[in-house]
């Protein structure tokens, strides 16, 4: 049995922030920000938008892409660290939106690594029979949590959804082949919220970023017997270009093989990795029998990778 993606979905805020608007409330320039993140630009969510609706669209897209309905999911999991709510969860309020009644649901808070660990729980729920098809969402809206006059943290990210629909299918190659989740709350300051604005220290989160994704990668791939030449995409979580072209290397892996959408999306926190397989999947780079390696690593420290068939 292997749990399969038949579906992806995501949405992105119509507000988009460039560096040039940043320059207007931070000491800063669009040169200084590409030079050090690579990112040129990033969605801000409005007054009317929130993680829940958000998230809800991504969902619809997702569904619609897969060509089930709201009723057809049997679990609904949210990784996001920006909830609208306490409570009830956002996988609640998004199944009275998709109109599910039966499906158990339940937000998962793993920051950045979020979409990773849902993969991992999705994957555990169809591989003992418990779901059918799954839904996945990582939804964000980091523009709330950021401080907007730290120019050190505030241009780097940016509000949005991805989704995805997982579905057990016997006998196919396809799927989520192996998954390795870690985390460690020795590091707990390093990234975190306090008086509900987010504070980073960014070199050791660099630091951290580049050497636990590329290890975990390189155990996961031990894990499940499979080489490094065999990956055709990784696809890890966009936080910085530096970061990802740091792990590309050190896993000797050329950059054009790493799917990059964080010079317009920034760092959507658990919504990056979704919105990358979506964006890859429309435009054609994702096509079937592709292997992905999804590393990704957030506060905690949390940290993980995917590996998954296309």
């Amino acid at each position: 049995m292997r749990s399969v993606i038949i579906g992806t979905g995501s949405y992105l805020p119509q507000r988009v922030m460039t560096n040039a608007d940043w320059a207007e409330h931070v000491e800063t320039s669009d040169e200084w920000i590409r030079a050090r993140t690579g990112i040129t630009q990033r969605h801000i969510a409005s007054n009317d938008e929130s993680t829940t609706t958000l998230a809800i669209a991504a969902a619809e897209a997702a569904l619609t892409n897969a060509g089930v309905s709201g009723a057809d999911i049997d679990a609904i999991i949210v990784a996001t660290s920006t909830p609208e709510r306490a409570m009830p969860s956002t996988a609640c309020l998004v199944q009275q939106a998709i109109g599910n009644a039966g499906a158990f649901a339940l937000d998962i808070t793993a920051a950045c690594s979020g979409f990773v660990y849902g993969l991992q729980l999705a994957d555990q729920q169809i591989q003992s029979g418990a779901a059918k098809r799954v839904l996945l969402i990582g939804a964000e809206t980091m523009s709330r949590i950021i401080d907007w006059t730290d120019r050190s943290t505030c241009i780097l990210f940016g509000d949005g959804a991805g989704a995805v629909i997982l579905e057990a299918q016997e006998k196919d190659a396809r799927g989520i082949i192996a998954t390795q989740l870690f985390s460690d709350g020795t590091y707990a300051d390093i990234l975190k919220t306090e008086d509900q604005k987010l504070q980073m220290e960014g070199q050791e989160v660099f630091r951290h970023g580049v050497e636990k994704m590329a290890q975990v990668t390189l155990g996961m791939l031990e894990k499940a017997g499979v080489s490094l030449d065999a990956v055709d995409w990784l696809i890890p979580h966009q936080a910085n270009l530096r970061i990802i072209s740091s792990i590309a290397k050190k896993l000797k892996l050329s950059q054009d093989k790493a799917i990059v959408t964080l010079d317009h999306h920034a760092n959507t926190s658990a919504a990056s990795i979704p919105l990358a397989l979506d964006e890859a999947a429309r435009d054609g780079r994702l096509v079937h029998g592709n292997l992905c390696a999804m590393p990704a690593l957030g506060a905690g420290l949390t940290w993980g990778c995917c590996l998954l068939q296309w």
